[in-house]
């Protein structure tokens, strides 16, 4: 009969780097916010990447291709409900924190980002009102070839006033001691 091998006296007294109050907010929507989408910003915003695409400039080249009017290039929608803070008020790692849920490990201050995934669904054209939904996926302590992390997944759904879904998004945060 084999037993499992008994756990070291490190393993036993290490403390959990997540703390119980952030594992609880878990599912919680922990940013909701809802904008008109702007022709003109998203064609600067398209412009300043030095995407000319002319699909994104011309109404004609837009139509041509079986848009009504020229559509919002799909990478700019995470801007579209964005908010504006001051410098004074960003964390030290330069973010302002309040779409993240604000979370707090003290055990581990060093954050990096952990990746982003998207999936466009819909289009979107001037005019349109966009609700952004950002809520906590999940909360899970790992271990790698540097230690011991936290690694916080965040799923953002994008609506439009009509309540269709036009993207999905993923994205992570890695906190480190």
């Amino acid at each position: 009969m084999s037993s499992l091998p008994e756990p070291s006296e490190d393993s036993r007294d290490v403390e959990p780097l997540i703390p119980a109050e952030m594992a609880a907010r878990i599912g919680e929507v922990v940013a909701s916010r809802t904008a008109v989408v702007e022709v003109k910003e998203f064609q600067r915003w398209a412009a300043s990447v030095k995407d000319r695409n002319p699909l994104y400039f011309d109404a004609e080249v837009a139509r041509a291709n079986g848009h009504p009017d020229v559509p919002m290039p799909p990478m700019f929608l995470q801007q579209v409900a964005l908010g504006v803070a001051d410098l004074d008020q960003l964390r030290p790692d330069g973010t302002a924190g309040t779409g993240n849920g604000n979370l707090s490990f003290p055990l581990c201050p060093r954050r990096m980002a952990g990746g982003e995934n998207h999936t466009f669904l819909l289009s979107v054209y001037g005019g349109d009102v966009i609700t952004q939904e950002r809520r906590i996926d999940s909360i899970v302590e790992k271990s790698g070839r540097s230690g011991r992390f936290v690694l916080v997944t965040w799923k953002t759904t994008y609506t439009n006033q009509r309540d269709e879904l036009v993207a999905e998004s993923t994205s992570s945060m890695i906190a480190r001691p």
